[in-house]
């Protein structure tokens, strides 16, 4: 009996060795700082714990929701230099998305699209916060949205962080074949190829935030709980700030702008136009501000439910974990003001601003 208690105390140290303990958020803040990331030192809950019913309302976890509140969940994300989002429908998948024989997922991944890893910032290094440009991985998963095509068939393909959108993408080997050679090549800027693929086109999406909710329960149940709840909850914060919340995609042909490979001009010229039109998204003079919200596959990182990926005109995507009702207030502000709430911080993609400037600054 004491050899049993002894090779479970054993266990249980070598277990508490390896799990990383979250550092303290002041730390945080004073390591972000100094990678130059926007940050804020404001508490990403500003409900008391537990929550007034009365005044707040937010919906608790179930109990069996087990999320991991200790481990250091910085640096939980794998780099990528794109990552696209494939039109489905749906909000749950195969438990591997990328191996569902004859989906545009599967075609995509089997291609084995790498990017040119480049040289990182010899600045401070933050674990899972990186430039897209040093970054040598595709990153494939599956969308809520809907293909906005009459035909099935054909996928539409959210593309990040260039900020756009593919429509009318077969969802074949050739398809990919096709979306890969004119949109993925890592050589590719947004302007993406100057002769257009046939059937597909492009345009610089129609929204000031595109918010990414991990739904995947095939995958594990909690991401499966958490969407739907983060998805009311942050809809009720952006509204209250006079944010409208679309949940699918607004039909491309149906924009004033016109299809990126119908710009006139060189990539240099097309690329000016593509910058203009993403800035002046961000224009002050724009009414109203418009969020999209998708659930989508798994992106790693499950046991720090409920997961968040946010991505701006300005080029920039972050990661949030831990995200639970409490915090959509926290969420409404990172996009609203451009900071980060460090303790709700898994990583991200083009994170770095000069100092004094938030993500929404250019």
């Amino acid at each position: 009996m004491d050899t049993v208690k002894s090779f479970i105390n054993a266990s249980k140290n070598n277990v508490f060795a390896v799990v990383k303990p979250a550092p303290p958020v002041d730390n945080l803040v004073a390591k972000l700082d100094s990678a130059s990331i926007p940050v804020t030192s404001d508490p990403c809950r500003e409900c008391p714990n537990p929550c007034d019913e009365d005044e707040y309302r937010h919906e608790e976890w179930p109990s069996q929701m087990l999320i991991d509140y200790t481990s250091d969940m910085l640096g939980a994300v794998k780099p990528y230099f794109r990552q696209v989002v494939i039109s489905t429908g749906k909000s749950d998948w195969e438990r591997e998305v990328t191996e569902a024989r004859g989906s545009l997922a599967a075609h995509v991944n089997d291609l084995s699209i790498s990017g040119h890893k480049g040289s990182s910032s010899n600045g401070p290094k933050v674990p899972g916060v990186f430039s897209s440009d040093s970054a040598s991985r595709l990153s494939v998963i599956n969308g809520s949205h809907r293909t906005t095509s009459e035909d099935d068939s054909k996928q539409t393909v959210l593309i990040f962080p260039d900020y756009k959108v593919v429509t009318e993408v077969d969802s074949t080997r050739k398809g990919a074949e096709s979306l890969a050679r004119g949109y993925l090549d890592p050589e590719l800027s947004k302007a993406g190829l100057d002769q257009p693929q046939v059937g597909s086109k492009s345009w610089v999406l129609p929204y000031q935030a595109v918010i990414l909710l991990c739904s995947h329960k095939r995958r594990d149940n909690k991401c499966g709980i958490a969407a739907p709840v983060l998805k009311r909850s942050l809809t009720n914060e952006l509204e209250s700030v006079g944010w409208e919340v679309h949940e699918q995609l607004e039909d491309p042909d149906c924009l004033e702008d016109s299809a990126i490979e119908d710009i006139p001009g060189t990539t240099e010229e097309r690329e000016a136009v593509i910058q203009e039109r993403l800035k002046h998204l961000c224009d002050p003079s724009v009414e109203t501000k418009r969020a999209l919200m998708v659930y989508c596959s798994h992106i790693g990182g499950h046991k720090f439910a409920g997961n968040v990926i946010i991505y701006t005109p300005q080029g920039s995507g972050i990661w949030y974990g831990r995200v639970s009702s409490h915090q959509s207030h926290a969420v409404m502000r990172t996009i609203t003001e451009g900071k980060i709430y460090p303790a709700l911080l898994r990583g991200g993609v083009n994170l770095t601003r000069p100092k004094g400037k938030t993500l929404l600054d250019w």
